[in-house]
């Protein structure tokens, strides 16, 4: 079915790519995103085993969708998978204030906050669902040249 001449191909306040975390516990993690990252939760659609079928959240500007696991159907979270290929990063006005509150709510550091060569000041976290979280504060514009020639000078 075609989309209407009257109705925007992208929702209104969705981005062209919206992340959809599959989750071991969906309802514990929206609380988690909530007090971690500072999400909203926008929806839930429960199971009739009071799973979640679908779920919707903002973090920033950004929806991120999730659900509770599905293994029939192959939709399984990381810590089922052994880890996960995707991380996610989320730029926020204090990365240290914002890793220190996932930190809080019970992520686990996977690497320090530092300034980074490229520009930001970043961290890296796991969640208590093993998703991968990068946050970042971008802190230096800098020039595609001066980029290359600190990472080249990082690896001499």
């Amino acid at each position: 079915m075609p989309a209407s001449a009257n109705v925007s191909p992208i929702p209104e306040g969705y981005h062209s790519v919206t992340p959809y975390l599959i989750v071991d516990g969906a309802s514990e993690a929206i609380d988690f995103y909530c007090k971690a990252f500072g999400a909203t939760e926008k929806l839930r659609l429960p199971r009739p085993d009071g799973k979640l079928a679908h779920a919707e959240i903002t973090i920033g500007g950004s929806h991120v969708m999730l659900a509770d696991e599905v293994p029939d159907m192959g939709f399984r979270g990381p810590q089922a998978l052994g880890g996960s290929a995707v991380s996610l990063l989320i730029y926020v006005p204090d990365v240290d204030a914002t890793f220190a509150q996932a930190i809080a709510a019970g992520a686990t550091e996977v690497r320090p906050v530092v300034d980074q060569f490229y520009g930001d000041r970043s961290g890296t976290l796991r969640d208590p669902f093993g998703h991968v979280w990068s946050l970042a504060t971008h802190i230096e514009d800098v020039p595609q040249a001066e980029v290359e020639r600190r990472l080249k000078s990082m690896s001499q």
